[in-house]
């Protein structure tokens, strides 16, 4: 095998929650407030091109807004579905400067790739002006018909990132290490803070899927584990191949990658990855492309879903 080489999951195409745009000559990220499923192919006027599960899906949804997807993992580790760090790129070749998870970091010298202690980003000199940022990706597969394949959720939101990790580690331990079985969703949710000004900032959020119980999603992937295992399948093998790839080279994301993300997620004028705009009183406060209604779509799915606990 090739040194040197991350060996990621296939990807098959891309889930985002916005999209570039071309303001007056500059190309700059617009958040939405819905998912877009696209390909891996872009158009240079209209963008990445839509996937065509993307219109599947969102012709089942409430007035064809993508708020929910039905998902799977393919590993049951936790990590190895989701990857995320603290990065800094260079914002001219999109190269990987350092990488570092909090304790420990891979640095890009004269001298080669080292070793340094990771203070993370508030802490690091290094990393002063917003230039290092957590970013994580997320690794799901939607298309039954290729299920080593992925779609990729990138991210360098801390809300995102948080509450990815939170789950699926939750949801390994519930179902006693069969990740990779139960039947999820990614699902759009919103907030309001400080500092968004009290606008909403949307967020990604793994559930079950809708009208499915802890307990009977369990069941099910007892089952699916099961059935798997009578069929010669090896997770743990797959698991393992997996962990193996990843750690093949020092640096997961490679330069073509790595221009993409700044053009997206690293621009001076983005804070937590959103758009920004002067305010009242010289003020900023996010600008977000979104629908009239989805603070609205919140408070309802909000009164629905409360249940009493018995």
């Amino acid at each position: 095998m090739i040194k040197g080489l991350a060996i990621t999951p296939p990807i098959l195409g891309r889930i985002s929650i916005g999209k570039m745009v071309e303001k007056n000559g500059k190309r700059i990220p617009e958040k939405d407030d819905q998912f877009t499923i696209t390909s891996q192919i872009q158009n240079k006027d209209s963008g990445w091109i839509k996937h065509p599960l993307d219109e599947q899906l969102r012709a089942k949804a409430p007035n064809q807004k993508l708020r929910s997807i039905p998902v799977r993992m393919i590993f049951n580790d936790p990590e190895l579905n989701l990857r995320a760090e603290y990065s800094l790129f260079d914002r001219q070749t999109g190269r990987p400067v350092c990488v570092g998870n909090g304790e420990t970091c891979q640095r890009l010298t004269n001298q080669g790739v080292e070793q340094h202690p990771c203070p993370s980003p508030d802490l690091c000199p290094l990393a002063q002006g917003g230039n290092c940022k957590p970013y994580g990706r997320l690794h799901v597969n939607l298309d039954e018909s290729d299920e080593l394949g992925t779609f990729i959720f990138r991210t360098t939101g801390f809300n995102s990132i948080r509450t990815l990790a939170a789950r699926l580690s939750y949801y390994h331990a519930a179902s006693n290490g069969l990740l990779s079985c139960l039947p999820l969703q990614l699902t759009l949710r919103g907030k309001s803070t400080t500092q968004s000004y009290r606008t909403p900032v949307y967020y990604v959020d793994l559930t079950l899927r809708e009208g499915i119980h802890l307990q009977e999603a369990i069941q099910t992937a007892k089952e699916i584990d099961q059935k798997s295992k009578l069929c010669s399948f090896n997770q743990h093998a797959l698991d393992q191949a997996a962990l193996q790839g990843y750690g093949s080279a020092r640096f997961e994301v490679n330069v073509e990658e790595g221009l993409n993300l700044v053009e997206e997620f690293y621009t001076d004028e983005l804070v937590e990855s959103e758009q920004v705009q002067a305010g009242p009183k010289g003020k900023t406060k996010p600008k977000l492309h979104q629908g009239g209604g989805f603070v609205q779509d919140i408070q309802q799915g909000l009164q629905s879903s409360v249940r009493t606990v018995n």
